[in-house]
């Protein structure tokens, strides 16, 4: 019963779509300029880095506060599955943050929101992951492949910290697989691209 309350709560508070609503104050659909994603690259291409920063750290804390409440709720009763609430929770909030009920079932890649989910899942293994990011970025500026090698590297972080938990370290570890597997669904376009040699590094206009 956990896991579908999880995901629910992740779900509900992932549809924050902080892009869509800052680019309303700006008086446009930032799904409809730049690369149409709803997202914190594209906001700082269309609106700058102040937006885009905005856009980030809400993205992030949607998913933390998502696993906070989550674990408020249901870790009472399920103390030792606590890694397996923030995961659902998580993975609740990225698919909340790339298909929002109520922004039609269009939005971001939910990388942010991924970072926040690790964050709310085991804050050691955010730090890993954001180093991963930051070293690709910093020799390339190119986001897609950053945050598709910081997520590919989840399901191998979770089989180091917790293979010993038997059946709930399985589940954990395949749950970190489909975070990767939505990942690499999510940007197809921009692996095209990598393979073109086409994917635009990062800039913005202010």
């Amino acid at each position: 019963m956990y896991r579908i309350g999880a995901l629910l709560i992740g779900y509900l508070l992932g549809g924050v779509q902080s892009a869509i609503l800052v680019g309303r104050l700006k008086g446009i659909d930032i799904r409809t300029q730049g690369s149409g994603n709803a997202g914190t690259t594209n906001t700082i291409r269309v609106l700058g880095k102040k937006a885009g920063a905005l856009v980030l750290i809400i993205d992030i804390l949607k998913a933390v506060v998502a696993i906070w409440l989550a674990k408020l709720i249901f870790n009472g009763s399920h103390q030792e599955a606590n890694i397996l609430i923030a995961l659902y929770s998580g993975i609740g909030a990225i698919l909340g943050h790339s298909y929002p009920l109520f922004f039609n079932f269009k939005g971001g890649k939910g990388i942010a929101t991924t970072a926040g989910t690790l964050i709310g899942m085991d804050i050691k293994l955010f730090l890993i992951g954001a180093v991963v990011f930051l070293i690709c970025f910093g020799m390339t500026r190119i986001v897609s492949i950053s945050s598709l090698l910081m997520t590919a590297s989840i399901p191998i972080l979770i089989i180091i910290a917790y293979s010993g938990k038997g059946s709930i370290g399985i589940e954990a570890m395949v749950l970190g697989l489909l975070i990767t597997a939505f990942t690499f669904y999510r940007h197809k376009a921009n692996i095209r691209r990598l393979m073109d040699g086409t994917e635009a590094k990062l800039t913005s206009k202010k």
